[in-house]
């Protein structure tokens, strides 16, 4: 069966080996062609220190990425925590030292990756310590539905957190959905159609009741993604699924929360959920100069 879930450091390296410099497009989203013209009008070469501190509880996740934000503009920061500590409020978890415009420039970006980041990750630690606690092989994954140009970082978090990034695009893996099929005529010619283009591809198929289930499982798919379905009807997809072929993966997803994701927990390998980056609450962190 191709690999989907990469490990952790391998999908890191290969979703930092896209070649758009993002941190630069943010940089230039924030400073334009003029740059800090606040800053730079009240300071020219001082040279400053300041600190970040969590205003919150949280599991850290961006603090590298924070870390090279300051260093392409010249400021030198040193982590004190590292990603993925759970960390409390008060917390001082990075000095910067360096010119005072540097410091400032990036003040911003740097908090806004930290908290951003620090949320999804938080999120994701509580579901997945939740679950496994039913069932410790079930995964808690993330969605494509993240923000527009920062999705690495969010993906980045969610493993982070302990979850798995899911597929990074439409590219890596083959997830045929329910408009798939209806413009296909089929869930079988769906699937067929794909196999007869695809070799070397994970392959899941979103079904929408047991028929297409058991079809798809015929089919001999890698996965099938059961959605938006109550607990106890999925949970009988998945055994009836499970039959017809015992090697097949299952995932649930589609309006699972935080409230009744431990019903889904005990029979599902993997949870998918799309609020942990589209909609999930960031945590508060400071910058203060000293």
């Amino acid at each position: 069966m191709p690999l989907y879930f990469p490990q952790t450091f391998k999908y890191i390296l290969r979703a930092f080996l896209v070649r758009m410099d993002l941190i630069e497009i943010y940089l230039k989203e924030d400073l334009g062609e003029e740059g800090d013209i606040t800053t730079n009008s009240i300071f020219t070469d001082e040279e400053g220190e300041g600190v970040i501190i969590a205003k919150e509880d949280c599991v850290l996740a961006g603090i590298e990425d924070a870390k090279e934000v300051f260093s392409r503009l010249g400021a030198e920061m040193q982590m004190l925590h590292q990603d993925g500590e759970s960390i409390r409020a008060g917390t001082i978890v990075a000095r910067i030292r360096g010119k005072l415009r540097a410091i400032l420039a990036g003040e911003r970006l740097a908090l806004n990756m930290l908290s951003r980041m620090s949320g999804i990750a938080t999120e994701t630690r509580t579901l997945v310590d939740m679950c496994r606690k039913v069932n410790p092989d079930v995964k808690i994954c993330a969605t494509r539905k993240t923000t527009p140009g920062f999705r690495k970082y969010e993906k980045k978090a969610v493993i982070i957190g302990g979850g798995d990034p899911h597929r990074f695009g439409l590219f890596d893996a083959v997830l045929i959905k329910d408009n798939h099929i209806k413009a296909a005529g089929s869930v079988e010619k769906a699937i067929r159609r794909v196999k007869e283009k695809i070799k070397d591809k994970f392959v899941e198929v979103e079904v929408e009741n047991l028929e297409q289930a058991l079809i798809a499982a015929r089919e001999k798919v890698d996965a099938i993604l059961i959605d938006n379905q109550p607990p106890q009807v999925a949970r009988e997809i998945a055994t009836k699924a499970r039959e017809e072929n015992p090697g097949i993966i299952i995932e649930v997803s589609g309006g699972i929360t935080r409230d009744n994701i431990l019903m889904y927990a005990p029979f599902a390998d993997r949870i998918s959920l799309g609020y942990i980056t589209h909609s999930v609450k960031s945590k508060d962190f400071s910058l203060e100069v000293v």
